[in-house]
């Protein structure tokens, strides 16, 4: 009877701060612990004492009292870190962490500083994987600064009296915004309560900021319609030519084209993961989402172009929407199958899927023709990413580009004269975020291409069809990665 306590015990829900902590917003025990941990601060010293108990900060599992502050972008944390008490488990941890989520299992990358003086920057890529480190050997600094930058993250050290320098070697993962930062402490020793001392603690953040633009083609010349401090991507430009969707958060948002309307949100029911792969009917009645609602993969699905409940289309995972047929009884779109990604079609109203392509590299990106004839996607079936056609059953490849760039996201513009896509620069694998990006325009007649706009982009940027009605203008997303 008294193992289940035990259990009950290990399993605390969070214990949050009313009040924010100094740079802080709240304070949690994460994982399994006995004994729940404290944080005090001195304003007059601006010094954070943090008491916490926990087995280990490692494997797959954590156990430790952490203080944080949830924000996006690029962050540095510093602090001088300190063990009032002697004595202990040698593996107890004071530690500087970036964190995705407060469960045990969550992937993070912290910058820790042992009992012994073991120092380490240490990771777990994914939540439930192993933790892996990178160790400097009895290094005891009394500084240590963690900084991420984009995905990659950087450790700092310093002993008393010297400069921060790089402590060599660098973690890579890939994080969602918002994301947690903070410092913590574990016991190592699930029965023992340890105290960790963070002193001269500086936090310093940026902002990534989006920025919805239109570009008129002839002139190249760019206009601002909105500016936002978060994460939109993909804008598509209603028939009418009145207003831009996008996505930010997860779900569909309208915007008045001309710029200087208010933001408005597009009901979309239970979807509220729906990423940048989304399109409008030519009719104009139906919208397409790409959504990971339901089963944490990328679902097709359709809903009313006013909002409303999503109607499922695929019935595999992942698919991602590119096309919609000039007729609108067709969607092509992007599958993973069998760790493949190949184009597919597929009857709106749902049905069976029909496979296009078979697995020659990473095809992506599809999208038809306004006359039908054709589907144009994009390949790395020769070695760099390019632009390609097919016709819609599959037969009859032709490649459109043929350079050392990798060429993304074929769009064709609605009176069938050119086509638009994003280009990375040479060794640049998939369609990553915060990039140098061109936008380049062929013309169809002549094949001869031209960059209309070079820009801070990537993912998000022109994912899905973004002329306008009259061919005349594109939207697209840059952005800009600034101090908070």
């Amino acid at each position: 009877m008294r193992k289940p306590l035990i259990l009950a015990l290990l399993v605390t829900p969070l214990v949050v701060l009313a009040q924010p902590i100094g740079l802080f917003d709240n304070r949690s025990d994460v994982g399994p612990v006995l004994h729940p941990g404290s944080a005090t601060y001195d304003a007059a010293t601006k010094t954070y004492t943090l008491s916490g108990s926990g087995d280990n900060m490692w494997a797959a599992s954590d156990g430790f009292h952490y203080v944080w502050k949830r924000v996006s972008g690029d962050v540095t944390l510093e602090a001088d870190i300190l063990f009032p008490n002697k004595g202990g488990n040698a593996h107890k941890k004071g530690v500087l962490m970036i964190r995705q989520d407060l469960d045990k299992d969550s992937a993070y990358v912290d910058a820790a500083i042992h009992g012994d003086g073991l120092t380490s920057l240490q990771s777990r890529d994914e939540k439930g994987q192993a933790t892996h480190e990178v160790g400097q050997n009895n290094a005891s600094p009394r500084r240590v600064r963690l900084e991420k930058r984009g995905d990659y993250f950087y450790m700092y050290m310093a002993k008393e009296g010297e400069a921060l320098k790089m402590a060599g070697g660098s973690m890579r993962l890939k994080l969602t915004e918002p994301f947690y930062v903070g410092i913590g402490v574990c016991a190592h020793d699930k029965d023992k309560v340890e105290q960790a001392v963070f002193s001269n603690v500086g936090l310093r953040t940026s902002t990534l900021y989006s920025t919805l633009e239109t570009i008129t083609i002839a002139s190249t010349d760019r206009r601002v319609v909105t500016v936002l401090p978060e994460k939109i991507e993909a804008p598509n430009w209603t028939p009418d030519g009145a207003s831009l969707i996008f996505n930010g958060g997860g779900k569909l948002k309208r915007i008045p084209a001309a710029g200087g309307g208010a933001v408005e949100t597009i009901e979309s029911g239970f979807a509220s993961r729906i990423n940048n792969d989304h399109g409008i009917s030519p009719d104009g009645k139906l919208l397409a989402i790409s959504d990971s609602t339901e089963e944490s993969k990328s679902v097709i699905y359709t809903l009313p172009f006013t909002g409303g409940a999503p109607r499922r289309v695929t019935k595999y995972a992942p698919s991602y929407w590119h096309g919609w047929s000039p007729d609108g009884k067709t969607l092509a779109f992007c599958g993973q199958r069998e760790g493949k990604f190949d184009i597919y079609t597929i009857p709106v109203d749902g049905g069976e899927e029909k496979r296009l392509t078979n697995g020659e590299g990473h095809n992506d990106g599809s999208e038809y023709s306004p006359d039908g004839k054709f589907i144009y996607f994009n390949s790395s079936r020769t070695g760099t990413m390019q632009i390609w056609r097919m016709f819609p059953d599959g037969s009859n490849l032709e490649q459109m580009t043929s350079d050392a760039n990798n060429n993304w996201f074929p769009h064709i513009s609605p009176d069938g004269l050119k086509i638009v896509f994003l280009t990375y620069e040479p060794g640049i694998e998939g369609h990553p975020a915060n990039k140098d990006v061109m936008l380049q325009v062929m013309t169809l007649a002549d094949r001869k291409t031209r960059v209309i706009a070079k820009l801070f982009g990537g993912q998000g940027t022109i994912n899905v069809p973004s002329w306008s009605p009259d061919s005349r203008r594109l939207a697209f997303v840059s952005y800009q990665v600034l101090p908070r």
